[in-house]
């Protein structure tokens, strides 16, 4: 028992001072795996790696704590101080460990290559944009962020629904590429944003989802979405200005509203009551009811749900039927059907943007989005 007392601590140093020059290696090695990755690995990996990073460099938290509204910098520091006393050996070598697993699983997910002859658009980043078959297809394309829309995004699909309601296509397509259709808006919108700039963050949002909605509202053509996953928020909100809507059997929406202490937009405070009925759009829209495609098509809100494998098959043959017909009657039709209301909309759209943009100052939303934020950096 004595010589085994003498032995362990001594093969112990041993196996130590081995793993530590291994660690520095592959904590090297790491930094520059991570560089090639091209996966976005997301908001809370990413706090992950930052925190194993100044933990391994610089040792235990020793920053002073930044302000609430400063949200990235403050989940950052949540990060890396949640990691107390952990070594900086052990540090280099989680960090070394969680960038293995992401090069590993790199080939999981990755974006939709559309071959040349589907007439692709140039000039996208965030979205693809495609005509054939007189289809003109805007695909939502951050699947490793489940397609949450920024400011970018928005950007491009406006200017993709400019370029879709003039080229010779009869009608147009909006869907997503991956397992969502989309997240709605993403809460990066929102970050890094100094008190002094609140307004102005305030007021350029509301500017900005004004002009996109406005694009919904305007479009002269059918627009029909094809929701092949979760949708959420925005995605959701403007369904009510699609023309059809088909969703795959595993689709979900939910408008997080009052969870994050915002209000609905994209004329959905108008649309979504005379779509569902009062009741089942209060309960969406102000408790945070999750419908799931059934039940979203037994309300009205979508036109038909088909099983998820034969999803895209059954769709898209149904599609290129409905573009075969005459185009020009099509819009005119459209146009027909939209003008009734399209003033109406064009003041709802304003109204709440107005609302949406007090509640993006209040303390309700601010506290909100950091406490988001903070769940999201705890390790």
């Amino acid at each position: 028992r004595r010589a085994q007392a003498v032995c362990i601590p001594t093969v112990h140093l041993h196996m130590t001072a081995a793993t530590m020059q291994v660690s520095q290696k592959d904590f090297e090695k790491a930094q520059e795996q991570l560089k090639l990755l091209k996966k976005d690995p997301g908001n809370e990996t990413k706090l992950k790696l930052y925190a194993l990073f100044k933990q391994a460099t610089e040792g235990p938290c020793n920053a002073p704590k930044p302000g609430m509204l400063d949200f990235v910098k403050k989940a950052k520091w949540d990060a890396w101080n949640s990691l107390g006393n952990l070594s900086q050996d052990d540090a280099r070598q989680k960090y070394a460990e969680l960038v293995s697993s992401l090069v590993s699983a790199e080939p999981a997910v990755q974006k939709e290559e559309v071959s040349p002859e589907e007439g692709r658009h140039d000039g996208y980043e965030t979205i693809i944009v495609t005509t054939k078959n007189k289809i003109t297809k805007i695909m939502f394309n951050r699947p490793d962020r489940k397609n949450a829309i920024n400011r970018k995004m928005y950007r491009e699909i406006i200017k993709a629904l400019q370029e879709a309601g003039k080229d010779d296509s009869a009608i147009a397509v909006i869907t997503g590429n991956g397992d969502y259709y989309s997240s709605g808006n993403d809460l990066n919108n929102f970050t890094n944003v100094q008190p002094g700039e609140m307004k102005k963050m305030a007021d350029d949002g509301a500017v900005l989802l004004k002009e996109f909605v406005d694009h919904f509202i305007d479009f002269p053509k059918p627009l029909v979405a094809v929701v092949n996953g979760p949708a959420i928020g925005i995605s959701v909100t403007v369904l009510g200005l699609c023309d059809v809507i088909y969703a795959s059997d595993r689709a979900t929406f939910q408008s997080p509203f009052s969870q994050l202490g915002q209000s609905p937009e994209g004329c959905s405070s108008y649309l979504f009551p005379k779509i569902m009925g009062f009741a089942k759009a209060n309960e969406f829209l102000l408790f945070n009811k999750k419908l799931t495609a059934a039940e979203a098509c037994a309300q009205g809100l979508v036109t038909e749900v088909f099983p998820n494998s034969t999803f895209q098959k059954e769709v898209w043959a149904r599609l290129e039927a409905y573009a075969s017909l005459p185009k020009n009657s099509l819009a005119v039709s459209k146009q027909l059907l939209r003008s009734i209301e399209k003033e109406k909309l064009h003041a709802v759209n304003s109204k709440e943007c107005e609302v949406l943009k007090e509640r993006w100052l209040s303390d309700e939303c601010i506290n909100a989005i950091a406490s988001l934020f903070q769940k999201k950096a705890k390790l």
